[in-house]
């Protein structure tokens, strides 16, 4: 874990800022000879390395509107807006789990988000008031962006948000609390999935039909992937602490096992849209993050080493790391054959 002090230190090795961000995006921290600089500081305290997934929901629902089997007008300015109100909203329920883990008493310097990256108060990374101020100044600009698309597209809109506000706020706050009584994993499919994807498809299109909503489940199915290797990673700790996740409630080996049964899901739900002309045949390059679902459900399948390999910078962390390479590739690869789709459509 990166101190406040370390953050403060003169950089030994002077590089372009740019590369300091690039290693925070990449790792979720920043080596300790760098000079902490302001994005870098905001890259760490908003936990920005995950937001590629959240990106990646708000484009498919967006290519969705111009590669669906029923193209419709994309309203292109409202899906900016869209993607960058999700990012802010990521952004915010990041920063507002850090700090009611913290004020919980469930984060601490010893716990598993102490030690594979900083937490933004204990790390020295910001104060408390800092980390409120910066919730509610990211709330009220997302608020500002969810009235003025509601004004525009109707009252589904909020809808929408407000659910997926629910899930992200009671995701850990009182009294719902839903990591720690298994509704973690479910919240946040439905989060990424029909949420973020037919959200962002209605916001871009005006519509919501049917088949997006079955269109968002194979990315949704990943992205729970990846909560699934994270709770994995910290079973003991949370189960010491009374955090029932999935992964706790099932107990290790099954949920390695229930982990790889969701991979194997994605590519399965991928073929099924396809065969039922939900979705255009270009998607199948997904198909091609196949060895590298190989790959992850090799690691899946043996129990975590005891140490790390060198360098490794996410430790304790260790499925979620695979997962997340994992989630990545084939949800490019699903956008691509969406932009396929787009150029040229071919459905069964």
């Amino acid at each position: 874990m990166t101190s406040a002090a370390e953050s403060k230190a003169p950089s030994s090795k002077q590089r372009p800022v740019w590369r300091n961000w690039a290693e925070v995006l990449r790792t979720q921290n920043l080596s300790s000879e760098h000079t902490m600089d302001i994005v870098s500081r905001w890259l760490l305290i908003t936990r920005a390395s995950v937001f590629p997934m959240t990106i990646t929901s708000g484009v498919l629902g967006g290519l969705l509107a111009v590669a669906g089997p029923t193209p419709a007008t994309a309203n292109w300015f409202f899906l900016a807006l869209a993607l960058f109100g999700l990012v802010l909203a990521h952004a915010a329920n990041n920063m507002i789990n850090d700090y009611l883990d913290l004020a919980s008493g469930v984060d601490s310097a010893e716990y598993v988000r102490g030690q594979y990256a900083p937490h933004p108060i204990l790390s020295g990374l910001v104060s408390k008031g800092g980390l409120v101020a910066a919730i509610a100044a990211v709330n009220l600009v997302d608020l500002a962006i969810l009235v003025y698309l509601g004004a525009e597209r109707g009252p589904l809109v909020y809808g929408f948000a407000l659910a997926g506000l629910f899930i992200s706020v009671f995701y850990v706050a009182p009294p719902l609390k839903l990591k720690h009584h298994g509704f973690g994993e479910p919240g946040v499919f439905l989060v990424w999935g029909p949420l973020m994807i037919a959200g962002t498809y209605f916001v871009t299109t005006g519509a919501a039909p049917a088949w997006v909503f079955a269109a968002s489940l194979p990315y949704a199915l990943l992205v729970t992937v990846v909560l699934f290797g994270k709770h994995i990673d910290k079973l003991e700790a949370d189960a010491a602490k009374g955090i029932h996740t999935l992964p706790v409630l099932l107990g290790e080996a099954q949920a390695r096992f229930v982990a790889q049964a969701l991979m194997v899901s994605f590519f399965v739900v991928m073929g099924i849209l396809v065969l039922t002309g939900t979705l255009g045949v270009w998607t199948l390059a997904s198909f091609a993050a196949l060895p590298r679902c190989i790959e992850v459900m090799r690691v899946f399948r043996t129990p975590k080493p005891a140490e790390p390999p060198p360098g490794y910078p996410l430790w304790p962390l260790w499925y979620v790391a695979w997962a997340f390479l994992l989630t990545r590739r084939a949800g490019v690869l699903f956008a691509l054959g969406l932009v396929a789709t787009a150029i040229y459509p071919v459905f069964l």
